[in-house]
């Protein structure tokens, strides 16, 4: 069986991007990173989607990138509200420099020590925040990297970074996920999350995901505090 790492935050977007890996008959190792956010009870719900949809593993890897800071996810930056008006180039307050990077590169690691084909992600370059990491030039920029800088691309074995939500609206991933059988339940996106995994039902990821839900006509099944 072929074998793919996925990035799992636990948010809707990445256990759609493991439950479509997963269809596509790939043997999935689900990566998760502890990198100070405040939602930290995300991670809780990685590990549920992850047994949820049949990960072969579930690792979680810690790298504290509130030693950096830079975002209102891992320093002491209030969280906008999803309402608060900015122009429409601005990168938000919730962009946490350089995490896909990271991330992106430590699934790379561990992809070329299983003998993996490839590294899942759930990025999206449609309903997402504006972040500059969530657009196709950046996956295909880390893609290029990724074959010229590891021993598997250097002698033949093409690495394939895959985001198949990349051009999808936040409705048709609710709908993706929907005939997959996904349980939304057990997701959580919101950055404000509670210790219970509960929503704010105010920042920019709440408001996207609810969005979804109703342009997608499906009852939102978050839980909010």
């Amino acid at each position: 069986m072929k074998r793919a790492v996925v990035l799992l935050s636990g948010g809707m977007d990445s256990a759609v991007t493991l439950a479509l890996a997963r269809r596509q008959g790939f043997a999935c190792h689900a990566l998760s990173l502890a990198y100070g956010q405040r939602h930290a009870s995300e991670l809780q719900a990685a590990a549920r989607v992850a047994a949820m949809l049949g990960a072969v593993e579930h690792k979680i890897v810690d790298v504290d990138l509130r030693g950096i800071g830079g975002s209102a996810l891992t320093a002491d930056i209030e969280v906008p509200p999803h309402d608060r008006a900015h122009p429409a180039d601005e990168i938000p307050a919730t962009y946490v420099p350089a995490r896909n990077t990271i991330m992106l590169s430590l699934a790379l690691g561990w992809a070329e020590v299983l003998g993996a084909d490839g590294i899942w992600c759930g990025v999206n370059a449609v309903d997402y925040s504006g972040y500059p990491d969530c657009r196709p030039a950046f996956v295909d920029a880390f893609e290029r990297l990724a074959n010229v800088a590891t021993r598997a691309g250097t002698q033949g074995h093409r690495l394939h970074v895959h985001a198949p939500l990349m051009r999808m609206s936040k409705a048709d991933i609710v709908r993706e996920g929907v005939a997959l059988g996904l349980d939304f339940s057990a997701t959580v996106s919101c950055y404000r999350a509670d210790a219970e995994g509960r929503a704010c039902g105010r920042c920019d990821a709440c408001a996207l995901r609810a969005r979804g839900f109703a342009d997608a006509n499906v009852p939102d099944p978050t839980r909010y505090a």
